[in-house]
Formats: C-alpha cells, structure tokens, sequence
C-alpha cells in the first residue's frame, strides 16, 4: 500500500484481490487529512467505462483539481476501481497473447464482479453497510446491475451518461470480428471524443492542454509504448449481443436507492433518448433526479463544464430526503 498527503489530501494506492487467482485489482483511495469520522453516505466508489481506466479520468488533475480532489475536499472518503485489464488492475493472461487467439474477455459479470470486489472492501475494511456508488458510461451498467443485485448496499447511484438499448452504432464497435482485446490509437482519441462538436467550439469545451494531460496519463506505462493501449472487447461483444438487439444489461426497476442521471447535450455516445429510457424506468428510486448540462460531450466531467456536473453530484450526495 501506498501512501501520501498533498494539499490537505491523503491518497492510498493499493492492490486488492479480485475473486479469481492471478487477478488483483487496482484501488485508490482519497481523503481529507482531517477526515476521521467515516459514514456510508460519505463514502463513494468511482468506475469507468468499456475503454479507459478510473484511475487516469476521475482523479485527473485539471487546473489543479480532480474530481476525486474536489469530492475529497467536500468531506467524502472516495475510492475507484480499475476493473481487470485496464489501467493498473492486472491484465488477464489473454491480454498477453494475440487478440484473435481467444474470445473477448472481461464481459459484463466478470467486471460487476470486481466492482463488487471492491465494494466489499471498502465496506468492510470501514465497518458499513451502504456506500454511494458513480458510473459513467459502461461503468453505468456495471453499478446499475450491481446495485440491483445488492440494494442493501448501496446508499446512492449517480449514472454519468448511462447505456440502454441502442439502433445507433457503438463508437467503440468498429464492426468485425472480435478478439479477446482491441488496441486503441491515442492519434485516433481526440476525434472520436468530440465527435458532432461543432469545430469553432472544441476549444472551448476540451481545452487542448486538458487533452493532452488526459492523453499522456492514459496512454502511460500500457506496455505498448505512449501512443497505444489495450481494451478488453468484452463490453464491445455484450453492446452486440445485448444494448443492440434489444436485451437489457439490468432492469431500472430493481433500483430501490434514490438515482441521479447526468447527461450533456452533445454526447453521441449515450445520445439523450437511452438515458430518458433508463430515467423513465426507475419506478422503485424513492426519488429521481435528471439533470442536463449544456455544451458537453460523453466526457463532460473532464470537459470546461465540469463544475456542473461535479456541483449536481454533491447536491445529490449532500442532501437528506425529507422524512
């Protein structure tokens, strides 16, 4: 384990066992340095979606401050999770052998797996019963279906661009057969994130030097040099065989906690009408919330108007629900 203190915040980098051997996964942790009190409604866990790791979009420093940094410095003690075979998690042993060797691998079950491995861990290494949980994009599926399976454990669900089913094509799917991984081309990235964004604002919605820190944070220590890393295709193949042919991940109306959706006007990866669907179905949330930010792609919270989505999430988090 690791551990160290900047600016009032203490950050813990540790390795936890997953549920199958070989297999740990990457966990951090950050807090105030005068946090000693820990409750389940100030407990949150971070994961991300089907390409990129947790550990190099919900802590990246932007003008200083991460979102992991800000919801830290609200007084909440907040963890991510990479999911095996991406970022810092240990890579299935597939991942080493050509990609057409073997099926996709890390398919929806095995991940929601290690987000229950994580959740567990922190649940139990704190003494709580609940903790809040953030998804974003396939990571919304992997905290929905999880939380739908274990309600009793989960204080709050905040979905970031959530999936549903789909007529529109998958940017992650570029069609074909499908191996056990895919590699992605950092040249390839900046397109791909503000694909439909007018040109005259790309600018102004991804500062360029915001990208490039994303860039060479995400595209570091892969194994395969600063310009490429893998992705497991398990998500790729579950968008096929599920979000496209009109089969469900999870069911909406399993999720007995309150549920806050986020969504930005311009996303072309989650557009508008999945995450209405998703909205529309959770008829068991003892209260839902939606909110739509204005001038942001699927990335929003790494984007200029970040500060919208981090100022929902800590009203969604902060408050109690009249009795």
């Amino acid at each position: 384990m690791h551990k160290s203190v900047t600016d009032s915040i203490v950050c813990e980098e540790m390795m936890i066992p997953s549920d199958t051997a070989g297999i740990a996964l990457f966990v951090r942790r950050k807090r105030r340095s005068d946090l000693v009190r820990f409750s389940a409604d100030r407990t949150v866990l971070f994961v991300a979606g089907s390409t990129y790791p947790a550990s190099t979009t919900f802590d990246l420093r932007l003008d200083g401050l991460s979102w992991m940094d800000h919801l830290a410095h609200q007084g909440n003690d907040v963890y991510l999770v990479d999911v095996r075979g991406y970022g810092r998690s240990s890579r299935p042993p597939e991942m080493e052998a050509p990609p057409s060797d073997h099926q996709p691998i890390v398919r929806t079950p095995v991940a929601v797996r290690d987000v229950a491995s994580a959740a567990a861990f922190i649940r139990s290494r704190r003494d709580l019963d609940k903790i809040n949980l953030i998804g974003w994009s396939w990571g919304t599926t992997l905290m929905s279906r999880y939380a739908s399976e274990n309600a009793a454990h989960v204080g709050k669900l905040v979905l970031i661009a959530p999936q549903w089913l789909r007529t529109t094509p998958s940017a992650a799917d570029v069609g074909g057969p499908l191996g056990a991984y895919r590699i992605v081309e950092r040249s390839t990235t900046k397109s791909r994130w503000l694909n439909g964004v007018p040109d005259g604002k790309k600018d102004a919605i991804l500062p360029p030097a915001w990208f490039n820190a994303w860039a060479e944070a995400t595209f570091a220590n892969t194994g395969l040099g600063t310009d490429k890393l893998r992705a497991p295709n398990g998500t790729v193949q579950d968008s096929r065989d599920y979000w496209a042919s009109g089969k469900p991940l999870y069911d909406p109306s399993l999720l007995t906690m309150p549920v806050l959706i986020v969504h930005a006007d311009l996303d072309r990866d989650c557009p508008m009408e999945m995450a209405q669907t998703v909205f529309s179905k959770l008829s068991a949330a003892p209260y839902r919330r939606w909110v739509e930010v204005g001038e942001g792609t699927h990335s929003v919270f790494m984007e200029r108007n970040r500060w919208q989505v981090f100022g929902a999430v800590d009203g969604f988090l902060d408050e109690e629900a009249p009795a």
